[in-house]
């Protein structure tokens, strides 16, 4: 299932993207590469709330990050 699709029909099944985990994903961090992505475009990574701050230092580090909301705050075209 898709992020837009899982929003829609079913937040439950939203997961965190961190390696191993399975808990349900209570943020959405936005994020993209400046090398390969338009500077508008958002990918998504869900995170749980144990990872999201591990998640976000990540993608800082590589100056990806852009800002967490929740899942439901996302714009349609994110992801």
């Amino acid at each position: 299932m898709d992020l837009r699709t899982a929003l829609r029909d079913d937040p439950a099944e939203l997961i965190c993207s961190a390696k191993g985990c399975r808990r349900h994903a209570t943020w959405a961090l936005r994020w993209n590469n400046p090398k390969l992505h338009d500077a508008r475009r958002r990918k998504v990574w869900l995170a749980c709330d144990e990872h999201e701050v591990t998640l976000r230092d990540f993608l800082s580090l590589r100056g990806f990050y852009r800002d967490s909301v929740r899942p439901d705050a996302l714009d349609p075209n994110d992801g």
